[in-house]
C-alpha cells in the first residue's frame, strides 16, 4: 500500500527561512519523502523551480495565474477560458467576445487567459446567479448576518455550505465563505478594493490577516490540479487555507503547531491571531504539537482535546562534513546566543547573565547571532550595563556563516522565556558545542546532556556559564555525550510520528491505514 500524498502548507521553506519554522519544514519533508511520501509544498511567494529538490513547490507566479485572480474581489464569480499563452488580466464580460476574436486574429501566442468577472451585485456572498441554489433559510441568514460570518451559528453555516456545494457557480462563493469563516473580523477585511497582487503574498510584515486570506485563495486554486490525500498546515497563517481545502475536498486536515500566540506575545495576545489559531486547531482532525509543553498549552488555553494531539518532536540534520570543523584560533572564549532577538527568546536575560559572568571572567566575548524586533533594545541594554565592548552582534546568519559561528563557540546559551521546541540547541550539539537551555522549552524534554536553567534565574545561568568555561572535563563531557545523543534525534523519527498522525486522521474518514505504520 502506498504512502499518502501530502499537500503541505507553510510560510517558510528554503531558500526563504527567517527562523526555526523553515528549518523544521525542510527537515520534516526530507524525512517524509525518505519514507516514500509524495509532497507538494505551497509557499506564499514566487520561487524558482530549481529549489524544489525533494518536494514539489507551488508558488503564486510559477504554478497559478495569481495576479489575474486578484484584480477582482475574491468573492467575485469567475469563469475562465484558456486559449493563448499571454494573459489578459481582466475582462468585464461585455467585451469578452470582442477581445477573444481580436486575440485570435492577431495570432498571439498560445494560452492567453481571459477572465470573465461577474461582480456580485447582491452583497458580498453571491450574485443572483450564485444565490439561485441557496435555500430560502440560508439566504435569509446571509442577509441577516450583514456580512459578519461570526454572527452565524455553526448549524446555519453548515446549511449554507451544503446549499452552495450543489450549485456550479457557487464554488467561488463557497470558497470565499469558507476562508472568511476561518478568519476573524478585522479592520478593512472583506473590502473589494484589493488591487493587483504582488509576487510575494506574505513575509511577516504588513497586514498578516489579509496575507493569510490571499494565501488561502491561492492554495484553493492551486490545489484544484493536484492529487493529495492529506492536508498538513504549519502554524496559524496557513490554517484558513487548510480549513477551506478540507471542507472543499473532504481530505483530512492536520495542523502542526510550532508556536502559539502565547509564545510570541505572552499573556497580551493578539485576539485575531488567537481566534485563527483556535479555529484551525478545532477544525483539524489531528493536531501535531512540537513538545509536551506545547500540547499542555493547547489543552489549557485553546480547549483542544488532549486525545486529539500528537507530540512530534523536531529533529536535526547532521552532515558528516560538519563534524570536527577545525577550530579558528582565538584568544577569547565565545559564548553564543543564536536565534531571533524577540521577547520570547529571552535576550534581556542573556545580557544580564553576561554582566554577571564578566564580573568574574574577563576574557569572554558574548556573540549574538540573529535579528529581531528586540535587537536595538538588547544593544542599548548591553551599553547601559557597561559591557557593550564585550558583546558582538552579527545580524542574521545563513549558510556557511552558521557553521563558522558554531565553530568559534565554546558554549551556546538558549535563555528562552517560551520555546515550543528549539532546534538551535540540537544544531549546536551537532557542531560539538556544549549547551545551556531554558527549562521552559520543548527541547528540554528530549535532551539529557545539556545544562538546564530557569530563564529568570540569571545567577544560576551565569554560574553554569562560568563552570563550563572554567572546567575542561565538564565541557568535554557535554560536548562528546551531547553529539552522541543528538545523532538519535532525527527528522526520520519525526516523519514516522507524522505518518502515525496521518494514519489516525485517514482512519476517521474511512481511508486505509498507511504502509509502514503499526497500530
Amino acid at each position: 500500500m502506498t504512502q499518502p500524498r501530502i499537500l503541505m502548507l507553510g510560510w517558510e521553506f528554503p531558500p526563504f527561512i527567517t527562523g526555526g519554522l523553515g528549518t523544521a519544514c525542510h527537515g520534516l519533508t526530507r524525512g517524509l519523502t525518505a519514507a516514500g511520501c509524495e509532497i507538494t509544498f505551497a509557499l506564499p511567494r514566487s520561487i524558482d523551480r530549481s529549489h524544489s529538490s525533494h518536494v514539489r513547490l507551488l508558488s503564486p507566479t510559477s504554478d497559478v495565474n495569481w495576479r489575474s485572480s486578484w484584480i477582482a474581489p475574491p468573492d467575485a464569480t469567475i469563469t475562465e477560458t484558456t486559449i493563448h499563452d499571454r494573459e489578459i488580466k481582466i475582462d468585464h464580460s461585455a467585451n469578452l467576445q470582442r477581445k477573444r476574436a481580436e486575440s485570435l486574429r492577431r495570432g498571439t501566442p498560445e494560452r492567453i487567459k481571459i477572465l470573465d468577472i461577474a461582480t456580485m451585485a447582491q452583497g458580498s456572498y453571491g450574485s443572483s446567479r450564485a444565490r439561485s441554489g441557496i435555500t430560502t433559510t440560508a439566504r435569509e441568514v446571509l442577509a441577516r448576518s450583514n456580512d459578519h460570518l461570526d454572527n452565524i451559528s455553526d448549524e446555519q453555516f453548515d446549511e449554507i455550505v451544503e446549499s452552495l456545494s450543489h450549485t456550479s457557480p457557487g464554488r467561488e462563493t463557497l470558497t470565499s465563505l469558507l476562508i472568511r469563516r476561518a478568519l476573524p473580523e478585522a479592520e478593512g477585511f472583506g473590502s473589494s478594493e484589493r488591487g493587483p497582487m504582488p509576487d510575494v503574498i506574505g513575509g511577516y510584515d504588513g497586514d498578516l490577516i489579509l496575507a493569510a486570506e490571499r494565501y488561502a485563495h491561492f492554495c484553493v486554486r492551486a490545489a484544484a490540479r493536484i492529487p493529495f490525500d492529506v492536508i498538513h498546515a504549519h502554524d496559524w497563517l496557513t490554517y484558513p487555507a487548510g480549513i477551506a481545502l478540507a471542507r472543499l475536498t473532504g481530505r483530512p486536515l492536520i495542523v502542526h503547531v510550532h508556536a502559539t500566540e502565547f509564545d510570541r506575545s505572552g499573556d497580551h495576545v493578539n485576539q485575531a491571531v488567537y481566534n485563527i489559531e483556535r479555529r484551525g486547531m478545532h477544525a483539524a482532525i489531528r493536531v501535531m504539537a512540537v513538545s509536551m509543553l506545547t500540547r499542555n498549552l493547547l489543552v489549557n488555553r485553546y480547549g483542544v482535546p488532549a486525545e486529539k494531539i500528537d507530540v512530534v518532536y523536531n529533529g536535526v540534520d547532521l552532515e558528516p562534513s560538519t563534524y570536527g570543523i577545525k577550530r579558528i584560533e582565538k584568544s577569547e572564549r565565545i559564548v553564543l546566543y543564536f536565534g531571533r532577538i524577540t521577547m520570547q527568546k529571552g535576550p534581556e536575560y542573556f545580557v544580564r547573565a553576561a554582566k554577571r559572568v564578566l564580573e568574574v571572567e574577563k576574557n569572554v566575548r558574548f556573540v549574538v547571532a540573529g535579528s529581531g524586533d528586540q535587537a536595538t533594545a538588547m544593544i542599548e541594554m548591553a551599553a547601559s550595563m557597561g559591557i557593550g565592548n564585550r558583546m558582538t552582534f552579527t545580524g542574521f546568519l545563513r549558510g556557511k556563516d552558521i557553521q563558522r559561528v558554531f565553530s568559534l563557540a565554546d558554549l551556546y546559551v538558549m535563555p528562552s522565556v517560551s520555546e515550543p521546541f528549539g532546534i538551535a540547541p540540537l544544531e549546536a550539539m551537532g557542531h560539538r558545542v556544549p549547551v545551556i537551555i531554558s527549562r521552559n522549552s520543548g527541547v528540554s524534554e528530549v535532551l539529557t546532556h545539556a545544562l538546564k536553567v530557569d530563564f529568570w534565574n540569571v545567577d544560576d545561568m551565569a554560574n553554569k556559564i562560568v563552570a563550563v568555561l572554567r572546567h575542561p572535563p565538564l565541557r568535554a563531557e557535554l560536548r562528546d555525550r551531547g553529539l552522541f545523543e543528538v545523532r538519535g534525534i532525527t527528522w526520520d523519527g519525526a516523519a514516522k510520528r507524522c505518518l502515525e498522525s496521518y494514519r489516525k486522521a485517514l482512519a476517521v474518514i474511512g481511508r486505509p491505514a498507511i504502509r509502514g505504520v503499526t497500530r
